[in-house]
């Protein structure tokens, strides 16, 4: 069988409970990468196991981390994937008839697809959870992330396409463990605050924080979802609210510290 001209790129660390099933839904593709964060389980076996091409890098800036994985695929087209998501067969019969036709006759750049998030068994509807669809497929060499440790920004020129198949985000085993890494983004937002010395204050957080809530529980369904809905959106609004309760107590620590 053919396959599709492209390099799924998949970054992992310590994996060995998911891997498998992610790198299954990849099958199509002509290239698997696996960027392994130093894994200290059986990740880099199972990537092997399915033919993957496996490197190690530590995890430092996550933006610079996925550049450089993106800089090992060898094939025209790129697909982004983390460990935790799956590709479904719709979208990838989408992504394989994009990447059947020569590269400069395709006009866009870069393509978003919805992407489906679960927290154990729930699967996130409301609260801008789906679609919220996510830029992952693109020609290689024209996007790249900002050097960013937490949500860093895209960059590339060009158009940007839409497709409907799903990408499957198994976000997490359980809501406990979603919480834990909750409390570990907004470290490392809080972190990035001080970073880019943000002029951040109580009030602006404040206005932020409601803007937040309103938005994702009226205009992005929250209501329409019960409480799961009320939730997230309540969470969009408490990541500012944390964030900056941890920025106060770095800035102060900073402030404060020998020169």
């Amino acid at each position: 069988m053919n396959k599709a001209a492209l390099t799924v790129v998949v970054i992992a660390k310590n994996e060995e409970k998911r891997l498998a099933e992610c790198l299954k839904s990849a099958a199509f593709a002509a290239e698997i990468v696996v960027l392994d964060d130093m894994s200290t389980d059986r990740t880099i076996e199972i990537a092997k196991s399915f033919g993957a091409k496996v490197f190690q890098r530590a995890m430092d800036i996550e933006g610079t981390h996925r550049n450089y994985a993106y800089s090992l695929a060898t094939q025209p087209w790129v697909f982004s994937l983390d460990a935790d998501e799956r590709i479904t067969p719709e979208l990838a019969a989408e992504l394989t008839a994009i990447a059947s036709k020569p590269i400069d006759q395709v006009s866009d750049v870069a393509y978003c697809m919805p992407v489906k998030t679960f927290i154990g068994t729930d699967w996130i509807r409301g609260g801008g959870y789906y679609p919220a669809p996510k830029t992952r497929f693109f020609k290689k060499g024209q996007f790249k992330y900002e050097d960013a440790r937490v949500h860093p920004r895209m960059f590339y020129e060009g158009t940007c396409g839409n497709l409907k198949g799903d990408i499957l985000h198994y976000s997490s085993p359980s809501w406990e463990n979603w919480l834990a890494k909750f409390n570990r983004e907004t470290t490392l937002e809080a972190e990035k605050w001080v970073k880019d010395g943000r002029p951040m204050g109580p009030w602006r957080v404040y206005r932020k924080a409601c803007s937040r809530f309103l938005k994702y529980y009226f205009q992005k369904d929250g209501i329409k979802t019960g409480y799961t809905g009320f939730f997230m959106s309540f969470m969009h609004s408490a990541y500012q609210i944390i964030t900056f309760a941890k920025y106060r107590e770095m800035k102060r620590a900073q402030e404060g510290a020998p020169k």
